[in-house]
């Protein structure tokens, strides 16, 4: 398909609407952002102006018109284009915008370098008033009083952001033009004019609504910020066929909550995602959803545990990433019981290489006092939380996206050659690479560290072969604790977007891939 013109915000609208309804996607935010968007295009020159989005899944329009409607049906697609801003993919995206928070600071590098280099592009960041909660945000608009580099900020105001920052902007030197209807675009285009005329940095204070467009996401903006393929003329979703782990942890947490008024959980903006809706209706007086602001939650966390409450900080493996220093300094240093429960631990799909799950083993199993551990299934979920809670130290308890089901006990064989080491939920894949050989002995690591020392010792006394297969990054991770002779999980590369399915496919992951490399290595 060749580029169209899109000579109005309804024809974006019309044209992000019939693909994600068949893809899935990042929905509500980028309905709401239709008009910036296009606004942007017209008054910048997106292949030499640097436009920094925060957070990328408000950036949709801004790909259809900047070359991309042609290949935007493989959105998210293995092979197509990502859902995310990329530089790779095009010169117009000037940064990877896959994390809230950072699109401030970015954009004051660039305006550094421009200063310094003596050139006159344009700096424009596109926030959310949600991303301006982030501590990173609040920590470049600090540097920005002192610096004084002229960066244009828009601020993509929807009233979803949990803290006022419409004044934040002013107290820090910038000159503030609006509030600007954030869907009239003629507004927009005047107040952009008038933004690169000026000489200090300035924001253009645009309110928007989340979902402009579409009933079911004005309506319900939370609901249909992330969805799946849906129709699109009814407005309906796909009633979900199967139990998540989300679903799973959601209702253990509960269930701990009830029995200990000590136990409280903490999300950072993503109740829902992570299954805590339940929880914040029946416990709403120890439940604390502290936005878009990871390393706060992991410090607040530490300050509950110390002060005598069991908190469960429920986090994406993506969005714990940003908090390492907190979980080192402020909870494993001091040794306080805070259970971690990691969510979209492992490879996630469609979302691509900023949400993959697979570097949480690797960058925390190096801590003195953390306990690492997986569940296989739902039953095994209840009993870790029950003992991270019983435990006097720090936990992770980690788990993919997906369906949660029950799983077989280990396979095994008499005088098996083979031991195959595995986390949580490749359980079944083991078993399945284990019936394609024979002589495999099948451990489910559920405890990742300290793993079963006294277990590995006797297989390697015997003259096993140990393997280890995971869910998440080779480098640094599980394998390389057990010291496995071989070592399955994903390599160190950056994993694309695709489903699950077809990402362990293209890296040879699948059971009959890992049998075959295991065959023809070990006969």
């Amino acid at each position: 398909m060749a580029q169209r013109v899109f000579d109005s915000p309804a024809q974006l609208r019309a044209r992000l609407l019939e693909v994600v309804s068949r893809n899935g996607g990042h929905l509500a935010s980028s309905l709401g952002a239709v008009e910036i968007a296009m606004a942007l295009a017209d008054v910048f020159e997106p292949q030499k102006d640097r436009v920094v989005w925060d957070v990328g899944h408000q950036a949709y329009a801004w790909k259809l018109l900047t070359g991309r409607d042609g290949s935007f049906d493989t959105l998210r697609k293995l092979g197509g284009i990502s859902g995310f801003p990329l530089p790779s993919e095009s010169p117009c995206d000037a940064a990877v915008a896959g994390h809230a928070g950072v699109a401030l600071s970015v954009a004051t590098g660039f305006a550094a370098a421009r200063d310094r280099r003596g050139t006159d592009e344009h700096v424009v960041a596109v926030v959310g008033d949600a991303a301006m909660c982030n501590g990173v945000s609040l920590e470049a608009l600090s540097c920005q009083a002192s610096s004084r580099e002229k960066v244009i900020v828009v601020l993509n105001d929807n009233g979803v952001g949990m803290c006022s920052v419409a004044g934040l902007f002013e107290r820090a030197g910038f000159r503030r033009i609006g509030p600007v209807d954030g869907h009239d675009l003629a507004a927009l285009r005047a107040a952009f004019v008038e933004a690169k005329g000026e000489k200090l940095p300035v924001v253009v204070h645009a309110l928007t609504r989340k979902g402009r467009g579409f009933g079911p996401a004005e309506a319900d903006p939370a609901g249909w910020h992330a969805v799946g393929p849906f129709d699109l003329r009814s407005g309906e979703k796909p009633t979900p066929a199967v139990r998540t782990w989300s679903d799973a942890f959601g209702d253990a947490v509960r269930a701990v909550a009830r029995r200990d008024g000590r136990v409280a959980a903490l999300t950072a903006a993503m109740c829902d995602g992570t299954g805590l809706g339940g929880f914040a209706e029946e416990f709403p007086d120890r439940f604390f959803d502290v936005g878009i602001a990871e390393e706060h939650m992991v410090a607040f966390a530490a300050g509950l545990a110390a002060g005598g409450m069991r908190p469960v900080v429920a986090v994406y493996s993506t969005f714990l990433q940003r908090a390492v220093d907190q979980v080192m300094h402020d909870v494993c240093l001091p040794n306080l019981p805070v259970v971690f429960c990691v969510d979209r631990a492992g490879v996630v799909g469609a979302d691509g290489a900023t949400h993959q799950g697979v570097f949480d083993v690797a960058m925390l199993r190096c801590l003195p006092n953390l306990t690492i551990c997986q569940p296989r299934d739902e039953d095994d979920m209840r009993r870790l939380l029950d003992e991270a809670l019983e435990r006097r130290g720090p936990t992770v308890i980690r788990y993919p996206k997906g369906a949660v089901a029950a799983c077989a006990e280990p396979a095994s064989a008499e005088d098996a050659k083979i031991a195959l080491w595995v986390t949580g939920d490749w359980m079944s894949k083991a078993n399945e690479v284990a019936h394609m050989l024979g002589g495999c002995e099948v451990v489910h690591a559920r405890y990742l560290k300290p793993f079963d020392a006294e277990r590995l010792a006797a297989q390697r006394s015997r003259g096993m072969k140990i393997v280890s297969i995971e869910n998440g990054c080779v480098a640094g991770g599980f394998g390389e604790a057990v010291g496995a002779d071989m070592r399955f999980g994903w390599p160190d590369v950056f994993i694309p977007h695709g489903s699950q399915a077809e990402l362990e496919a293209e890296f040879g992951l699948g059971a009959a891939d890992i049998a075959n490399t295991l065959r023809r290595v070990y006969g």
